[in-house]
C-alpha cells in the first residue's frame, strides 16, 4: 500500500515484492483460479491478492479478481481493496456510499474519522 500511495506503477511494486518478499507474482489469476482454495498462509494468500490488483482496471476490479478465485475471498478482497484503494485514489463514491448505508452510526462515524486522519481518500 505504501509504493502504492507514493505513486509507483504496478510494475515497480511487483519487482519490489518479488525480490523484498521471494513471492512469485508472475502467475495469471486465470490460471491460479482452477486449483486455488481455502488457504489462509500468507504464502497461499498474499501473492494472490497482490495478484489481483495487478491484473485490476480500477478498484471495483480488483475487489472482483480477489473474490473469483474462492478460498478465503474476503480476506484477498481486503488485501486487493487496500492496495487498490491507494493506487487507483480512493473508492468510488458510489462504492463508499454502499457501505456507509450497511454500517451502523458508530461504524460509520469511526470510518470517517479513519479516512480523514489517515488522508484515504
Amino acid at each position: 500500500m505504501f509504493l502504492a500511495r507514493t505513486g509507483q506503477t504496478k510494475e515497480q511494486i511487483k519487482n519490489y515484492v518479488e525480490t523484498s518478499f521471494g513471492y512469485d507474482l508472475s502467475t495469471p489469476l486465470d490460471e491460479i483460479r482452477p486449483r486455488y482454495c481455502f488457504e489462509v498462509s500468507c504464502r497461499h494468500s498474499v501473492p494472490q491478492a497482490i495478484r489481483s490488483f495487478l491484473e485490476s482496471r480500477d478498484f471495483e476490479d480488483a475487489i472482483r479478481l480477489a473474490i473469483s478465485l474462492g478460498g478465503d475471498s474476503d480476506t484477498l478482497a481486503c488485501m486487493a481493496g487496500g492496495i487498490a484503494q491507494a493506487f487507483y485514489g480512493g473508492v468510488p463514491e458510489p462504492i463508499r456510499q454502499g457501505v456507509y448505508e450497511r454500517l451502523d452510526d458508530h461504524l460509520v462515524d469511526l470510518t470517517r474519522k479513519f479516512t480523514e486522519t489517515f488522508a484515504c481518500p
